[in-house]
């Protein structure tokens, strides 16, 4: 599919951009807390009564987590929607959000001295983060504390959303890098002391990838981070936005050990297993939280035991 930059926009494409327009001046009068919990709200009606994904999702939790109840498996499942409701609305509201609008809405920082002494190195830092918590608002925390920041990002099919997100996330300052200009654009952005961010679960087609365990089960896995954290020798540091039971967010930052053995290859893909095992223990500490609605094991490897299949 052609990406969405250049491509005319369609009928469906100026509705659906309509009703993020619409979404994001409604909600902006009634606050944070209001417009996330209008997210909750439509995000628990794809759960019920519309059962988009349900029982895949529940399927897939119950094979993460064999442990759970029956009752456990349907809570979990119900806060994610929930959960990725308001991960939505959040970031449609962020275009309509201040600095301190974003500084407030976290109420405090786990780690944040390992992230200040990573960019006070001043070579480039290499940011990894999943889709757990609100993946969005880490990058727009980070430059509100004055961190030069740069986000990679596929397009959207539709170009006028695509537009729409690029100008929120790049009016806290964070700069967009499309996918289709990653390889140009990452070393100077590295080369310019700035932090680089790579989402670290979800595999695009044509994306180099590698595969490595996630709860136990192969999944195929983005190795970009690893590959430039390795060949300039940058630190590197799992970032995510952890909603806390009040609604507001923990930032957390931990620092991902590269291994360095000489085997360029095999420390490619046990640097990317490292931060694979950082994101599977945020996940198992908040399963709600993540985005079981996304194929994570999508495309395993043909020999894979049917045992670790994706669970179907």
């Amino acid at each position: 599919m052609p990406h969405a930059e250049g491509r005319r926009p369609t009928f469906v494409h100026r509705v659906e951009y309509g009703l993020l327009r619409l979404i994001a001046t409604s909600l902006r009068p009634f606050g944070w807390r209001t417009a996330s919990a209008v997210g909750a709200a439509l995000g628990g009606l794809a759960w019920w009564p519309l059962r988009i994904r349900a029982e895949r999702v529940e399927r897939t939790i119950r094979a993460c987590f064999p442990d759970f109840s029956d009752a456990r498996v349907r809570d979990v499942a119900r806060a994610s929607y929930r959960s990725l409701g308001r991960t939505s609305i959040e970031s449609i509201v962020l275009s309509r959000a201040t600095t301190d609008d974003v500084l407030e809405v976290f109420a405090d920082a786990h780690g944040f001295e390992v992230l200040a002494r990573a960019f006070a190195q001043g070579r480039g830092v290499i940011l990894v983060a999943g889709h757990v918590g609100n993946w969005e608002l880490s990058a727009a925390y980070m430059t509100a504390r004055g961190l030069p920041i740069d986000a990679i990002a596929m397009h959207m099919v539709n170009p006028l959303s695509d537009a729409f997100f690029k100008r929120t996330r790049e009016r806290f300052g964070t700069r967009v890098i499309f996918d289709d200009q990653a390889v140009r654009a990452i070393p100077r952005a590295l080369r310019d002391g700035r932090g680089v961010g790579f989402l670290s679960d979800q595999s695009a087609k044509g994306l180099a990838s590698t595969f490595v365990p996630f709860f136990g089960r192969p999944a195929r896995t983005p190795r970009g981070a690893a590959v430039f954290a390795l060949r300039g020798d940058l630190p590197m540091v799992f970032v995510a936005a952890l909603r806390r039971p009040d609604g507001r967010y923990t930032a957390h930052f931990e620092e991902v050990p590269l291994v360095r053995t000489g085997d360029r290859e095999a420390d490619v893909d046990a640097t990317v297993l490292r931060y694979t095992q950082v994101l599977e223990r945020l996940v198992r500490q908040h399963p709600e939280q993540y985005f079981w609605q996304h194929r994570r094991w999508k495309g395993q490897p043909f020999d894979t035991p049917s045992e670790l299949l994706m669970p179907r």
